[in-house]
């Protein structure tokens, strides 16, 4: 590296750790404004934040990896996460989640099933999930960072004792950078993580510019296309994925073979199952749920949503399509060469590019922008987690009365314990791969069926939440395990068998036992009491099965309206789906120069925006709060 790239890095983390530091002093009034800001933080603000925390180093690297592998039919692999929930919050959970008016996704669940046992139980339970996801993530963050950071920087950070390694490189380098997030982040709570976001923002987008910007003039069409088929560049495919690279690159179509989704219309089948319910089911309760609790009004929560999705992706694919551009020309000869590739070898693509493709200047911006994504991200999520420790565990349970200063002194000890947690399972962690299985798998794959029923069926109560919840994660961990264990068993048992089944394909065993759990939960015990379902329906007005609630509030104001917008609501879906996937489409034929598509991308873009406008934009602007 050089003194102008080392020059840059340094400028960075200095300025975002003087502006959270500068802007902390705000975070001092108490929880609301510890963990909401105080729900005075202009939308657009937010939304640059909710993307800017949505721009992980990890995620990045995954996305550089399958977008390297699979060329342009990648993006449905992004369904598995789902980032369609982005689309569903947009059009109607946004205002549906900020009428509750309060400060966390758990806190949430008691307007809904009331604070007796039930909703205790449930409200329990999501609050040790939102915990746990944020521990999960960290470990996540962890070693995306800590391998990012030990490729690219050229000092050696081993530390040895008696002869052995005790932290290596990587770990050092993501153990300095996380701990200078979680500095500002837990000195300044929301106000120093938004604050220093924006900021973060705007490196990542330049970053994203410059790079996309220099594979286009670097990268002639000739050389991309030596590389590159037909079929890459097309999102078009058959129930059996086949190899698109060409025999100089057979490596390549060996390692799609090993990967798991070779019967691509069955994998994309279970992901549009999967992509469906759990967006219905809502954001996990973790930062992005912060986000929206922290608007000004219904109305600036279904913007700060939408803004999310049109901030986020067309930089974030810019920077993608710019470092798998310089990948393909620049790497993959070699890395189709030394034949025998595994999934590790997709992981390093970006660090490796960078430092050994990058001008200097170029790689300076860009690897603050990088650490800034892995920043943004983290600092969310270590604002987000404590949230549920000390308002939904603590105050509720152990200290309900005490000072603002003193809630905000537990949720600095709240923040350290989660950061010293996940960097524990960070340690632990085998890839990023695993990791991302992990979180899909089991945190996902168990979330869904009882935040879906919550949503549509007035008679699901609060032990049917916690059953179908505790049933959902035990079924999904036990099938991680498996899953990280299926070298251990022995050829032809039906442990090794199950073992071998790809997360994505367990996804609906795993929705069936947690629907299993939730109505069982649900129809074994009464009901959750009507004067709770009335508040619940009368502030939030949802859609779905909730007849009984919505006559009985008729009874008491003659006025009261019932939803009936399911079907517009879905159809806006549809097209915010299409919207979305052509902001991640645009700059990668962009990059690749395949302008008959990237004019159909822009073409797409511009009819669902304008679409958008008429069916959504204008209805969110009648919102009244």
């Amino acid at each position: 590296m050089g003194i102008i790239d080392v020059s840059i890095i340094i400028l960075y983390i200095v300025v975002t750790l003087a502006v959270g530091i500068w802007i902390s002093k705000r975070a001092s009034k108490g929880l609301d404004s510890y963990f909401l800001g105080g729900k005075s933080i202009k939308w657009y603000y937010l939304g640059l934040s909710n993307g800017s925390g949505m721009f992980d180093v990890s995620g990045t690297a995954w996305m550089v990896g399958i977008l390297f592998l699979y060329g342009a039919k990648s993006f449905m692999f992004m369904w598995m996460w789902p980032i369609w929930n982005q689309i569903f919050i947009m059009i109607f959970l946004a205002a549906w989640i900020r009428r509750s008016n309060i400060m966390t996704g758990s806190e949430w669940i008691l307007t809904r099933f009331g604070d007796g046992k039930a909703g205790r139980a449930s409200h329990l339970i999501v609050a040790i999930f939102a915990i746990v996801a944020s521990i999960g993530f960290i470990a996540y963050f962890f070693e995306g960072v800590g391998k990012f950071m030990g490729i690219i920087l050229p000092w050696d950070l081993t530390l040895m004792m008696n002869d052995g390694v005790l932290l290596t490189s990587d770990q050092n380098y993501a153990l300095i950078i996380i701990f200078l997030t979680t500095i500002y982040t837990i000195k300044g709570g929301m106000f120093s993580v938004v604050a220093t976001e924006v900021l973060q923002y705007g490196i990542m987008v330049i970053a994203g510019i410059l790079i996309a910007g220099y594979a286009f003039i670097t990268v002639t069409d000739i050389q991309i296309n030596e590389v590159i088929s037909t079929e890459w560049s097309s999102i078009m495919f058959s129930s059996q994925l086949e190899g698109s690279w060409s025999d100089k690159y057979a490596a390549f179509n060996d390692l799609i073979d090993t990967q798991g989704y070779k019967m691509f219309g069955a994998f994309i089948g279970m992901s549009l199952f999967k992509g469906f319910f759990a967006s219905i089911a809502g954001p996990t309760p973790s930062y992005d749920m912060q986000r929206i609790l922290s608007t000004r009004s219904v109305k600036e929560a279904a913007y700060m949503s939408g803004f999310t999705n049109l901030v986020l992706f067309i930089p974030r694919y810019l920077l993608i399509g710019g470092i798998v551009v310089l990948g393909l020309v620049y790497l993959a000869p070699d890395m189709a060469a030394t034949g025998s590739l595994t999934g590790a070898d997709l992981e390093v693509i970006l660090p490796k590019v960078i430092n050994e493709h990058v001008p200097v200047g170029i790689k300076g911006l860009l690897l603050a922008g990088l650490l800034a994504a892995f920043m943004s991200t983290f600092s969310a999520f270590v604002n987000s987690g404590p949230a549920y420790i000390v308002n939904d565990i603590y105050k509720k349970y152990f200290k309900p009365v005490a000072s603002d200063k003193h809630y905000i002194k537990a949720s600095h000890i709240a923040s350290f314990a989660i950061v010293i947690l996940g960097v524990t399972m960070g340690f632990f962690a085998g890839s990023i791969n695993s990791i991302t299985l992990w979180i899909t798998s089991a945190l996902y794959g168990g979330y869904v069926a009882a935040n879906f029923l919550k949503w549509v069926w007035w008679r699901f109560n609060g032990w049917g939440y916690f059953w179908g919840m505790t049933s959902g994660l035990f079924v999904a961990t036990l099938q991680f395990l498996l899953d990280q264990n299926k070298g251990n068993f022995e050829t032809g048992t039906w442990l090794y068998e199950v073992s071998q089944i790809p997360a994505i394909y367990m996804f609906p065993f795993i929705f069936v036992v947690s629907l299993l759990g939730s109505f069982l939960g649900t129809l074994l015990t009464p009901a959750t009491p009507m004067e709770t379902l009335k508040a619940f329906y009368g502030n939030v007005k949802p859609w779905g099965w909730w007849k009984p609630v919505y006559k009985a509030l008729q009874k008491d104001d003659s006025a009261a309206t019932q939803n009936k917008d399911f079907v517009s609501d879905m159809l806006n879906c549809v097209v915010g789906v299409v919207w979305q996937s052509s902001m991640i489409l645009l700059p990668i034929y962009f990059l690749i120069r395949d302008y008959p598509k990237a004019w159909t991308a822009l073409l797409v873009f511009g009819v669902t925006s304008l679409i958008l406008k008429f069916t959504w934009l204008d209805k969110v602007k009648k919102y009244k709060d």
